[in-house]
C-alpha cells in the first residue's frame, strides 16, 4: 500500500505473523510530514500467498521489496522494517545499496537464531501447525510479539490468528529459522541508520541491538522506546513516527556540493 504522497519514500516491512497494516497508526503523521509510506505484505502473510511448501529466504523478500519499488517507479527510498522486516531491509541494503538512502531497523537484529531460539521455535511452530487448541498459543505469543499487558492492544492480531490457516505460515517459519547472520557484512552498509527497540523487548535484546548499531557506520547507537515491547511501531506510534521522520529528513537532505574556484 502506498500513501501517494509527493515526497521521499519510506518502505516498511512488517514483522512475523503480522501484515502491512501494522504501520497504519503512523501513516497519517508520516504523510503530514511529506513522506510517502509504502508497505507490503511479505510472503505467507496478509494478502501475499506463497505456493505451498515452496522455500524462500530473506534475500528473496529483499528482492520482492525492490520489485515493489520498481512497480511503483521509485528509484530509491529509505528502507526499514520490524522484526523479520528488518532482516529483509538489511538484505535490500546489501543487494542494492545505491537505492537505499537510509535504514530504519526496529526491534530487529542481524544475527542468526541461537541454538536455544531455534529449539524453541521448532517446538512452537510444530504446536502452531498441529491439532493443539490455538488459544493457549495465542495467549503465549501476543505479549511476546506485540508487547504490553493490555489485551486491547493485541485484539486486532489475535483475531486474525484465530481465523488463519495455521499451516500456511510454515514456509515463513522455515525462512525465519534458517536465516544466516549478516553481522559480518554490516560495515558494507553506509547509509544513515536508525536502530530502535522497545525497552521490554525480550526478542531483540539490548545486546542484539547494540551489535547491530555497532556494525553500521551510519547508526548513532540504539534508541530505546520506554515501556514498549517487540511491537513498538504498533503500541507506541506517537514515539516511533517522529523518529522515522527525522531519519528520512536526515537521509534525504541535500548534500552540499563541491565549490570549484575559477
Amino acid at each position: 500500500m502506498t500513501s501517494d504522497v509527493p515526497g521521499p519514500t519510506l518502505l516498511l516491512a512488517h514483522g512475523f505473523l503480522m501484515d502491512e497494516s501494522m504501520f497504519e497508526p503512523m501513516r497519517e503523521s508520516l504523510a503530514a510530514a511529506g513522506i510517502n509510506l509504502v508497505t507490503i505484505d511479505a510472503r505467507c502473510h496478509g494478502r501475499t500467498q506463497s505456493p505451498e511448501g515452496e522455500p524462500f529466504s530473506y534475500w528473496d523478500l529483499a528482492a520482492d521489496g525492490l520489485a515493489v519499488l520498481d512497480e511503483l517507479g521509485i528509484g530509491g527510498a529509505v528502507i526499514g522494517g520490524m522484526n523479520q522486516g528488518g532482516y529483509s531491509a538489511l538484505r535490500m541494503a546489501l543487494l542494492a545499496p545505491e537505492r537505499v538512502s537510509g535504514l530504519a531497523l526496529i526491534d530487529t537484529e542481524a544475527g542468526a537464531c541461537s541454538p536455544a531460539e531455534l529449539a524453541f521455535q521448532r517446538t512452537f511452530f510444530q504446536r502452531w501447525a498441529g491439532p493443539e487448541p490455538i488459544a493457549p498459543l495465542v495467549a503465549e505469543l501476543a505479549p511476546q510479539l506485540i508487547g504490553g499487558t493490555d489485551p486491547r492492544l493485541w485484539r486486532t492480531w489475535t483475531s486474525r490468528w484465530y481465523s488463519s490457516d495455521r499451516r500456511a505460515i510454515l514456509p515463513a517459519a522455515r525462512c525465519l529459522m534458517d536465516r544466516r547472520s549478516v553481522l559480518h557484512r554490516l560495515p558494507e552498509i553506509t547509509a544513515p541508520a536508525l536502530v530502535l527497540r522497545g525497552s521490554h523487548d525480550g526478542a531483540s535484546t539490548a545486546q542484539k541491538s547494540e551489535a547491530l548499531a555497532a556494525g553500521l557506520v551510519g547508526a548513532d547507537g540504539v534508541v530505546t522506546v520506554p515501556g514498549a515491547g517487540h511491537g513498538a511501531v504498533w503500541t507506541h506510534p506517537e514515539v516511533v513516527a517522529p523518529l522515522l521522520i527525522r531519519l528520512v529528513r536526515r537521509a534525504t537532505a541535500p548534500r552540499p556540493g563541491l565549490l570549484v574556484q575559477m
